[in-house]
């Protein structure tokens, strides 16, 4: 995945999102989540060494709250944060493209488990057809007949609208879910996993 922030971007931006209040290392890491819509979270190897070097270079404190550690802003990080206050800009116009791209990655995942499960559920069927001509003449006891090719169809038919209100539903969801900043990061994964699982089931109940 093409990095979320260019180099230096995100050291910039942890400062700013200190300007806003003193927050230990987890907040910060939830903050940066609910500004891309779940779709990214950096880790704590991420976040972390970018502290101590901001630390390191006088920019911000840190002090014990309990177990936690809460990082400050300090007077010479608010001074470099106005004096940048132009590449602050640029780097939020940064994360909206990021956002923008990540959510398309989103819809790209679904797109292609829907599609991949409306072509197994196709083949199924061209298979059921092809093996029931490869048997050979039958007699009227096991000779499904044409209302059983066309009951077969009918259900392809509308097992394809289904796949298509769920994509389209789904979608809608995550857009809805995505605009209030509550979409987890691992969306992408849970979905393919679950998607998997569903295929897997029904081309087991088709043998």
């Amino acid at each position: 995945m093409t990095p979320v922030f260019a180099h230096g971007s995100l050291r910039l931006y942890l400062l700013s999102l200190l300007a806003e209040r003193p927050q230990h290392g987890y907040e910060l890491i939830q903050a940066l989540s609910e500004r891309f819509g779940g779709t990214y979270s950096p880790s704590a190897g991420t976040i972390y060494p970018r502290l101590a070097k901001l630390e390191e270079e006088g920019l911000v404190t840190k002090s014990a709250d309990g177990r936690k550690t809460v990082y400050e802003i300090t007077p010479t990080g608010r001074a470099e944060l106005a004096a940048r206050e132009g590449e602050l800009g640029a780097i939020e116009d940064e994360v909206t493209d990021s956002v923008r791209r990540l959510a398309s990655e989103v819809r790209s995942g679904v797109n292609a488990a829907m599609k991949s499960l409306r072509a197994d559920l196709a083949s199924a069927a061209r298979q059921a057809r092809t093996e029931g001509t490869a048997s050979g003449p039958t007699t009227a006891e096991n000779d499904p007949g044409p209302s059983s090719h066309v009951n077969s169809n009918q259900a392809l038919r509308e097992a394809d609208m289904v796949l298509n209100e769920f994509r389209q539903q789904l979608r809608a969801d995550l857009r809805t879910q995505a605009y209030r900043a509550t979409v987890p990061a691992d969306t992408v994964s849970t979905l393919r996993t679950q998607l998997a699982d569903v295929r897997a089931r029904i081309l087991a109940s088709l043998d």
